[in-house]
């Protein structure tokens, strides 16, 4: 029988057992350290042997974290928890870093940070993705951070938005933080109270490069013609011409300006048209004036707004401004 083949040892564990038919294994053991190892050279049967099931061999070198997900335990956690692992390897040493980290001991306290300071669960995971390296963070850094922004009054609400929409925020240190701050208050003369309202309505000012946010105010003064305080008034109608590239913002300026006659101060007006596509701008302009209805002056009758030219959807600014059909507008395009 395959009993009779069992070696010795095996045979007197074996009739152990059968003295004590009512206790397991384990209990044979006061603790599971003291049960003896098995012998490399101890044989077993081959029904045993097809019983085996060999751990899987971490990929030595791969080009993808998705190798390592049957692996890795914390990669698969964060998987779970919504994180795009083929977005986060594209991040210079980003995957090297999750490989090290632990779920228990190095993650789930920045995930609980994170919680705490109003990042919603569903967002913890794409917060993640565009930033893993706050995984890396000491605990005491972040904590710090926050409380900085505390102390220049910015409510718990404004703060859990500046970091969801802007993750890279608390990779900074208070210091460089204050930089900024003060930076958008002297640069564009605004009070303290309009340098908090700009930065928690484009909280990637305080994370972005400052040089092509100086060149952008250059740009505004000297090339398009702005006073300081109508570049003010843009700046906090529009944060994001901030960050606009200067090659549109350029174009955008010289069909408003030079071809559709708009003059500064009804562009400081309404500065929400440089968010507008050119094309857009283009298009319906051109339609307007096809029309005989491209009047843009507040003081002549039938006066169009810049807001209504850019804002309104195809449809309503057909029937309501250009007093025409989408049908009509839509032929006129094919002629363009």
């Amino acid at each position: 029988s395959p009993q009779s083949n069992l070696p010795s040892p095996v045979k007197q564990e074996q009739a152990k057992a059968e003295t004590l038919p009512d206790l397991s294994a384990e209990t044979l053991y006061e603790d599971w350290d003291d049960v003896p190892p098995s012998s490399a050279l101890e044989e077993i049967s081959e029904e045993e042997a097809e019983q085996i099931i060999a751990e899987p061999i971490l990929p030595f070198q791969s080009s993808t974290l998705r190798d390592y997900v049957d692996h890795s335990e914390t990669l698969a956690k964060l998987v779970h928890l919504g994180v795009d692992l083929s977005q986060v390897e594209k991040r210079q040493k980003a995957g090297q870093l999750l490989l090290t980290l632990d779920f228990e001991k190095d993650i789930r306290k920045i995930l609980l940070f994170l919680k705490d300071v109003g990042v919603e669960d569903n967002q913890l995971g794409p917060f993640l993705t565009r930033n893993p390296f706050i995984l890396a963070e000491e605990l005491e850094a972040l904590e710090s951070r926050v409380a900085y922004l505390k102390s220049k009054k910015f409510g718990k609400a404004e703060i859990a938005q500046m970091v969801s929409r802007a993750p890279y925020l608390l990779l900074f240190s208070v210091e460089r933080l204050d930089n900024r701050l003060g930076f958008f208050k002297n640069e564009l003369g605004l009070s303290v109270k309009k340098t908090k309202d700009l930065v928690i309505r484009l909280p990637r000012l305080l994370t972005g490069k400052l040089e092509p946010v100086k060149e952008n105010l250059q740009v505004c003064q000297i090339e398009l013609g702005f006073q300081r305080n109508e570049i003010q008034q843009i700046v906090f109608k529009t944060p994001k011409i901030l960050t606009a590239s200067k090659k549109r913002l350029k174009q955008t300026f010289d069909y408003l300006h030079n071809i559709m006659g708009i003059p500064h101060h009804m562009l400081t007006r309404f500065p929400q048209v440089f968010n507008s596509k050119l094309l857009r701008i283009k298009e319906r302009h051109m339609f307007l004036t096809f029309l005989g209805r491209a009047q843009y002056d507040p003081a002549q009758p039938s006066y169009i707004s810049l807001d209504q030219l850019v804002s309104l959807p195809d449809e309503v600014f057909c029937t309501e401004v250009a007093k025409a059909s989408i049908q009509d507008f839509e032929k006129f395009l094919k002629t363009l």
